[in-house]
């Protein structure tokens, strides 16, 4: 388990690095493109494709990083009132579900990617493909992560936030 530890805390560590420099990366593409927009008339076309490809990449990444510091939004306040049994068991299945969700997200991101190679990004000239390389990552961390959290939850450990 250490090695997986160790591991995942560096790849959310990377997730969250990417998901900040994704996120100035839009701000700047859009300053850029409103600024062309309104003070010179002259909006460049591809502002519009990179911003989309950047606010992906923030929430995956973003999302992947907050599952491993178990960031995600839940019902606390509900499983808190249940006996000790019942949360162990309620964090169990929550995690397996994550696993189930983050499966699911990188096939269906697999399956569109797959469909979708062939097909050119407009204004930049990539394959529309690229759109999915943030979901389908974001898939495998979230598997990892969820993994680390089950096996630390059944063997009595916390796991240590990549952020503390």
């Amino acid at each position: 388990m250490n090695g997986l530890t160790a591991l995942n805390a560096r790849l959310s560590r990377w997730a969250m690095y990417i998901a900040c420099i994704c996120l100035v990366g839009l701000l700047s593409v859009v300053v850029y493109g409103v600024v062309l927009r309104y003070v010179f008339n002259n909006a460049p076309p591809y502002v519009e494709q990179v911003a989309l490809l950047l606010v992906v990449s923030v929430a995956m990444f973003g999302a992947s990083a907050g599952v491993r510091d178990a960031g995600h939004i839940g019902l606390d306040s509900l499983v808190a009132a249940l006996p000790k049994k019942a949360q162990f068991w309620c964090a169990a299945i929550v995690r397996v579900l994550s696993i189930v969700f983050a499966i699911a997200l990188f096939a269906g991101g697999a399956e569109m990617a797959e469909s979708t190679h062939a097909s050119t990004i407009p204004t930049l000239g990539l394959s529309e493909a690229v759109r999915y390389i943030p979901i389908l990552a974001s898939g495998v961390l979230i598997t990892l992560f969820s993994i680390e959290h089950l096996l630390a939850q059944f063997s009595g450990k916390k796991v240590v936030p990549s952020w503390h």
